[in-house]
C-alpha cells in the first residue's frame, strides 16, 4: 500500500495516512516535517485512520504545527472520499468519529469517482464573548464552536482586511487560551457570504469547511442570512444549510491529487525503517 494519499477540498490540502502502512511513528515532529512544503510532502495537515469509538470509522486530524484539531469540514470530506476509493468501504453513507463529535457523510459520484460529499456537522454552540481588542482596535466578534473553536468577525469590506497580520494575533489572543480559528466575513446577500480564513495551527488557508459552518451559524444568529447560504472563499464555494433544529449540513467537492511513498531520504529523517 502507498504511504499516503494527498487530496484537497477547494485548495485546502490534506495528506491521509493509515499508520499501519508507514514504517515510522506519527509524532508531532514527523507531522511538521511531512507537512513542510519545502522539506516534506507539503500540506495543510494530516488525516489519520484511527479507532472508530462506535462510529463506522475513526479520524484524527493533525495540524501542520503538530497540534491536533477537533474537527475539519474539508478534512472530513477528504477522508470520506479516501475511505470509499481506497477499499475501506463500499458504502456511500457512513459515520466518522472525530474529537469534535460524530459526523455523517453522504457521497455523490461523478464519472466514476466521489465528487461531492455532504456532511452533517452538528449544531453550533455560542459563547458570550462579543468583542476583543487587537492593536488598539476593537472588533465585534461571535465566538462559536462547531466541534472546534471559531472567532467570526463580520466586516463591511474584506478588501480592507489584512488577514496575514490580524489572523495570528487573534488566533493567540488572551481571550482564547486554547487558540482559535479566525474568519472575517462580508455578507453579500441573504444567500451569500464571502470570507477570509486564518486556521488555528495552520495559518492562512484557501478554504475551510468548519469555518464555513461557523460563519453561516454566526451570520444566521445575527439575522443577516437565510438558512441556505453559499460561503465563498478564495479556494471556492461550499453550500451550507442550517436546519430548523439548528443542525448544520455542509456540501462540497473533493479531488484527489496523488498517492505516493516517502523516499529513503525522508524516511531517515522520520525515523523510518
Amino acid at each position: 500500500m502507498p504511504h499516503y494519499t494527498k487530496s484537497h477540498g477547494l485548495g485546502n490540502d490534506y495528506i491521509v495516512i493509515d499508520p499501519k502502512d508507514v514504517p515510522f511513528e506519527i509524532t508531532p515532529d514527523a507531522v511538521r516535517l511531512i507537512c513542510d512544503r519545502n522539506r516534506g510532502v507539503g500540506s495543510d495537515g494530516i488525516l489519520l485512520v484511527s479507532p472508530s469509538d462506535g462510529a463506522d470509522f475513526g479520524l484524527r486530524i493533525l495540524n501542520p504545527d503538530g497540534s491536533e484539531a477537533e474537527k475539519s469540514g474539508n478534512g472530513v470530506r477528504i477522508f470520506a472520499k479516501f475511505l470509499r476509493e481506497h477499499g475501506y468501504t463500499d458504502k456511500d453513507r457512513f459515520t466518522l468519529h472525530t474529537l469534535g463529535g460524530r459526523v455523517t457523510c453522504v457521497l455523490e459520484h461523478q464519472n466514476g469517482t466521489v465528487a461531492q460529499i455532504t456532511v452533517d456537522m452538528g449544531k453550533a454552540r455560542f459563547a458570550p464573548l462579543d468583542s476583543i481588542e487587537v492593536d488598539g482596535r476593537r472588533f465585534e466578534v461571535t465566538f462559536v464552536s462547531v466541534g472546534n473553536p471559531h472567532c467570526v468577525i463580520v466586516v463591511p469590506d474584506l478588501a480592507a482586511i489584512d488577514i496575514h497580520a490580524l489572523g495570528p494575533k487573534i488566533e493567540t489572543h488572551p481571550a482564547f487560551p486554547n487558540r482559535t480559528n479566525v474568519q472575517f466575513a462580508q455578507v453579500i446577500s441573504r444567500r451569500e457570504v464571502r470570507i477570509l480564513i486564518w486556521e488555528r495551527g495552520a495559518g492562512y488557508t484557501l478554504a475551510s469547511g468548519s469555518s464555513s459552518c461557523a460563519v453561516a451559524a454566526a451570520c444566521h444568529r445575527k439575522g443577516l442570512i437565510d438558512r441556505d447560504v453559499a460561503i465563498v472563499m478564495p479556494g471556492g464555494e461550499l453550500s451550507i444549510k442550517i436546519g430548523e433544529d439548528g443542525e448544520i449540513r455542509m456540501r462540497g467537492p473533493v479531488e484527489e491529487i496523488c498517492t505516493g511513498n516517502m523516499s529513503p531520504d525522508l524516511l531517515r529523517h522520520l525515523g523510518g525503517r
